[in-house]
Protein backbone atom coordinates (compact mmCIF):
# COMPACT_ATOMS: atom_id res chain seq x y z
CA UNK A 1 0.00 0.00 0.00
CA UNK A 2 1.15 3.52 -1.13
CA UNK A 3 1.76 6.22 1.67
CA UNK A 4 -0.49 8.29 -0.12
CA UNK A 5 -3.62 5.66 0.21
CA UNK A 6 -2.69 5.28 4.01
CA UNK A 7 -3.08 8.79 4.15
CA UNK A 8 -5.99 9.75 2.96
CA UNK A 9 -7.42 6.45 5.26
CA UNK A 10 -6.02 8.36 8.24
CA UNK A 11 -7.77 11.59 7.50
CA UNK A 12 -10.59 9.90 6.26
CA UNK A 13 -10.93 8.11 9.79
CA UNK A 14 -9.86 11.46 11.28
CA UNK A 15 -13.18 12.95 9.07
CA UNK A 16 -15.72 10.73 10.32
CA UNK A 17 -14.66 10.96 13.94
CA UNK A 18 -14.70 15.50 13.60
CA UNK A 19 -18.53 14.97 11.74
CA UNK A 20 -19.41 12.11 14.30
CA UNK A 21 -18.29 14.35 16.93
CA UNK A 22 -19.93 17.60 15.10
CA UNK A 23 -23.58 15.70 14.84
CA UNK A 24 -23.51 14.46 18.51
CA UNK A 25 -22.64 17.98 20.44
CA UNK A 26 -26.26 18.71 18.58
CA UNK A 27 -26.78 20.35 14.94
CA UNK A 28 -28.54 23.28 15.04
CA UNK A 29 -29.88 23.09 11.44
CA UNK A 30 -33.62 21.96 12.21
CA UNK A 31 -33.68 19.85 8.63
CA UNK A 32 -31.47 17.55 10.62
CA UNK A 33 -34.41 14.95 12.27
CA UNK A 34 -33.86 11.90 13.61
CA UNK A 35 -30.52 9.89 14.92
CA UNK A 36 -28.20 10.57 12.31
CA UNK A 37 -24.76 7.97 12.40
CA UNK A 38 -21.52 8.22 10.09
CA UNK A 39 -20.92 5.10 8.72
CA UNK A 40 -17.89 5.71 6.64
CA UNK A 41 -16.35 8.63 4.75
CA UNK A 42 -14.05 7.97 1.29
CA UNK A 43 -11.59 10.20 0.60
CA UNK A 44 -9.81 10.81 -3.21
CA UNK A 45 -5.91 10.17 -3.38
CA UNK A 46 -5.54 13.98 -3.25
CA UNK A 47 -7.34 15.18 -0.63
CA UNK A 48 -9.97 17.64 -1.90
CA UNK A 49 -13.22 15.27 -2.18
CA UNK A 50 -14.79 13.47 1.04
CA UNK A 51 -17.93 11.66 1.01
CA UNK A 52 -19.40 11.02 4.34
CA UNK A 53 -21.72 7.99 4.33
CA UNK A 54 -24.59 8.49 6.57
CA UNK A 55 -27.63 6.65 8.10
CA UNK A 56 -30.33 8.32 9.00
CA UNK A 57 -33.52 6.96 11.78
CA UNK A 58 -36.62 8.12 10.03
CA UNK A 59 -39.12 7.63 7.13
CA UNK A 60 -38.27 8.75 3.95
CA UNK A 61 -39.22 12.75 4.58
CA UNK A 62 -36.76 12.77 7.40
CA UNK A 63 -33.90 11.05 5.17
CA UNK A 64 -34.48 14.02 2.46
CA UNK A 65 -34.47 17.00 5.48
CA UNK A 66 -31.96 15.61 7.05
CA UNK A 67 -30.06 15.20 3.65
CA UNK A 68 -30.16 18.86 2.78
CA UNK A 69 -29.56 19.86 6.14
CA UNK A 70 -26.05 18.00 5.88
CA UNK A 71 -25.49 19.45 2.64
CA UNK A 72 -25.80 23.14 3.94
CA UNK A 73 -23.81 22.59 7.17
CA UNK A 74 -20.73 20.88 4.71
CA UNK A 75 -19.29 24.17 4.34
CA UNK A 76 -19.27 25.10 8.09
CA UNK A 77 -17.92 21.71 9.04
CA UNK A 78 -14.77 22.46 5.98
CA UNK A 79 -12.74 24.82 8.74
CA UNK A 80 -13.27 22.91 11.07
CA UNK A 81 -12.04 19.69 10.02
CA UNK A 82 -8.96 20.92 8.64
CA UNK A 83 -8.39 22.88 12.15
CA UNK A 84 -9.23 19.59 13.99
CA UNK A 85 -6.99 17.20 11.60
CA UNK A 86 -4.15 20.12 11.23
CA UNK A 87 -4.61 19.88 7.11
CA UNK A 88 -3.82 23.42 4.98
CA UNK A 89 -6.48 22.62 2.70
CA UNK A 90 -9.46 20.71 4.43
CA UNK A 91 -11.64 18.45 1.57
CA UNK A 92 -14.64 19.71 0.20
CA UNK A 93 -17.61 17.43 2.05
CA UNK A 94 -20.10 15.82 0.17
CA UNK A 95 -22.64 13.98 2.59
CA UNK A 96 -24.61 10.83 1.04
CA UNK A 97 -27.22 7.84 2.01
CA UNK A 98 -25.96 4.73 3.00
CA UNK A 99 -27.82 2.37 1.41
CA UNK A 100 -25.67 -1.08 2.72
CA UNK A 101 -28.39 -2.03 5.65
CA UNK A 102 -31.59 -1.27 3.49
CA UNK A 103 -29.77 -3.19 0.68
CA UNK A 104 -28.70 -6.24 3.47
CA UNK A 105 -32.25 -5.87 4.82
CA UNK A 106 -33.74 -6.55 1.19
CA UNK A 107 -31.59 -9.53 0.97
CA UNK A 108 -32.54 -10.89 3.76
CA UNK A 109 -36.20 -10.73 2.91
CA UNK A 110 -35.46 -12.38 -0.35
CA UNK A 111 -33.51 -14.88 1.19
CA UNK A 112 -36.57 -15.97 3.96
CA UNK A 113 -38.87 -16.26 0.78
CA UNK A 114 -36.63 -18.37 -1.08
CA UNK A 115 -36.33 -21.02 1.91
CA UNK A 116 -40.32 -20.33 2.92
CA UNK A 117 -40.84 -21.01 -0.54
CA UNK A 118 -38.99 -24.45 -0.56
CA UNK A 119 -40.07 -25.68 2.63
CA UNK A 120 -42.77 -27.36 2.09
CA UNK A 121 -41.58 -29.18 -0.95
CA UNK A 122 -38.69 -30.54 1.30
CA UNK A 123 -40.84 -31.21 3.93
CA UNK A 124 -43.61 -33.24 2.11
CA UNK A 125 -42.77 -37.03 2.28
CA UNK A 126 -42.62 -38.69 -1.16
CA UNK A 127 -44.31 -41.72 -2.51
CA UNK A 128 -40.73 -43.69 -2.68
CA UNK A 129 -40.10 -42.79 1.03
CA UNK A 130 -43.59 -44.44 1.83
CA UNK A 131 -42.76 -47.93 0.29
CA UNK A 132 -39.43 -48.07 2.40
Amino acid sequence: MSPDHRRADRVAEGIREVVARFLTDGVKDPRVVGIVTVTGVEVTRDLRHARVYVTVLGDEAAHRSTLEGLASLAAHLRPLVARSLRLRLAPEIEFRRDETAEHATRIESLLARLRDDRAPDQSAPSDEDADD
